[in-house]
């Protein structure tokens, strides 16, 4: 006779349990130990619903032992007992919690709040690497830093005591080994003619 086995998860899925308090045995199968703590969390419901004036006052018609000894044990048995999905009670509460209270449209990897309305990027400044081997035309203000890789001429003038910078080309001649930096300061103007 042959034992299948689809997935090692099954087998090494073990339920922890206890089976002895002290000298005092418990019950043969022992006590699942999800038991216990589904156990203590309804007594502490129970405390919590008795010290409620509206609700303790209904909770207050049951006996004592109803409440706070025979309630939280069978509800506990009740709890390790269900299995959603092959989870056990707390995680599958968990992930329909977290479901009803995430958003009702995904997209990708996150949330897609405002369905219908339109996306607009922001400011976005898209700058040539270089590899093309000449300039393009471009204006920057600074602060800012340039380097320029192909043969070039750099003017450099005030107005109005502002900095401005002109670059322009030179076709024909050697581009440079390493690129020349150009470092703008705040208002500086930077013109690039293509």
């Amino acid at each position: 006779m042959a034992i299948e086995i689809r997935s090692y998860r099954s087998v090494f899925d073990l339920e922890r349990r206890i089976y002895q308090v002290d000298r005092l045995r418990l019950n043969p199968g022992g006590v699942p130990l999800r038991g216990a703590a589904y156990c203590l969390a309804l007594l502490l419901l129970a405390l919590l619903v008795a010290a409620l004036p509206l609700l303790g006052a209904l909770a207050r018609v049951l006996p004592w032992y109803v409440r706070y000894l025979a309630g939280p044990v069978g509800g506990a048995a009740l709890l390790s007992a269900i299995r959603i999905d092959g989870r056990p009670f707390h995680q599958a509460a968990w992930a329909l919690l977290s479901y009803a209270a995430g958003p009702r449209v995904v997209l990708g990897d996150r949330s897609a709040h405002g369905v219908g309305r339109r996306w607009r990027p922001g400011e976005m400044v898209v700058l040539p690497d270089g590899s093309e081997g000449r300039l393009r035309r471009l204006r920057c203000t600074g602060p800012a830093a340039v380097r320029v890789n192909v043969a070039h001429e750099r003017v450099e003038w005030r107005r109005g005591g502002r900095v401005r910078v002109a670059v322009r080309e030179l076709p024909g001649r050697r581009a440079p080994r390493r690129g020349h930096p150009i470092v703008l300061h705040p208002a500086a103007r930077l013109r690039v003619d293509g």
